[in-house]
């Protein structure tokens, strides 16, 4: 009343009695909140049915192995939302290009604006082919490579030097100059299969090619670090009910995918182990 200037309510000691700006008032008032209530219930009743856009970037291999045909299904689940995919190896900054999710290797996040969540941790597997191995030197360990032709990524963050645990074992390889440098894991892994030389590369790249024996594990005894992959999104936009069901989905199908592995000394029946 003291901001509309202007009563609403009479009041008498014995009762009170609604004027008729009071009686306007609550009437246009009324019209408000229903109005509220419609927009709310609106959003509530869409969450069910996701629509808009939903930009994501990805590596490129990756990508093509492992998250498009995630991504195909999810737009079986959810028709009226439309997604945008940009794969590169390279990181973007998503808040300038308007990304709603990134999927991304290892390392801090470089933006306090961005929130992650873990999808797996990948295992690196050494490995060449079956012909290369045949007419090179023998491995007896990962030391040896410094005698080989090194295949590489060039966006490894462990392209100069590897470091291999064997138990309580550590050991550290400088590598020597790469005959063939890639920043495609795909483009590796045919390099590999082709007689090139030694690379290194994550499991379930090269799952096809180590159980057919075009690929061979070297010293499987000896295994690097793994490396942690995430689902990486904008800070502002973790309350996305489209970016919530994507990310959900995304992580139940990568848990049901590797929760088949079993333990990787057991995985590939191709599996060699040199110079014993």
């Amino acid at each position: 009343e003291s901001y509309l200037k202007s009563p609403l309510i009479n009041r008498t000691t014995r009762n009170l009695h609604i004027t008729d700006n009071g009686q306007l008032y609550y009437q246009q008032v009324c019209q408000v909140l229903d109005a509220l209530n419609n927009a709310d219930r609106s959003v509530i009743e869409s969450s069910h049915t996701l629509k808009g856009t939903l930009k994501i970037s990805m590596p490129m291999s990756l990508g093509l192995i492992e998250l498009n045909p995630i991504i195909c299904e999810f737009m079986k689940l959810h028709p009226e939302l439309s997604i945008e995919v940009v794969m590169s190896d390279e990181h973007i900054d998503l808040i300038e290009q308007g990304v709603d999710i990134a999927i991304r290797g290892g390392g801090e996040l470089g933006n306090s604006s961005l929130r992650s969540r873990k999808l797996l941790d990948i295992r690196r597997v050494l490995c060449a082919s079956p012909q290369y191995l045949e007419e090179s030197q023998p491995f007896q360990s990962p030391r040896d490579v410094i005698h080989h032709r090194l295949l590489s990524y060039s966006l490894s963050s462990t392209s100069r030097r590897w470091t291999f645990q064997n138990g309580s074992e550590v050991l550290e390889v400088d590598l020597p100059a790469s005959v063939y440098t890639v920043n495609s894991g795909l483009a590796l892994t045919q390099a590999a299969c082709a007689g090139h030389g030694v690379a290194l590369l994550p499991d379930f790249f090269v799952e096809p090619q180590l159980a057919s024996g075009e690929l061979v594990e070297i010293t499987p005894e000896w295994q690097m670090e793994k490396h942690a992959l995430y689902i990486v999104y904008p800070y502002h936009k973790e309350q996305s009910q489209k970016l919530r069901a994507f990310i959900d989905y995304v992580v139940e199908s990568f848990q049901a995918r590797f929760s088949r592995q079993s333990d990787p000394q057991q995985m590939y029946s191709s599996i060699i182990k040199l110079g014993s």
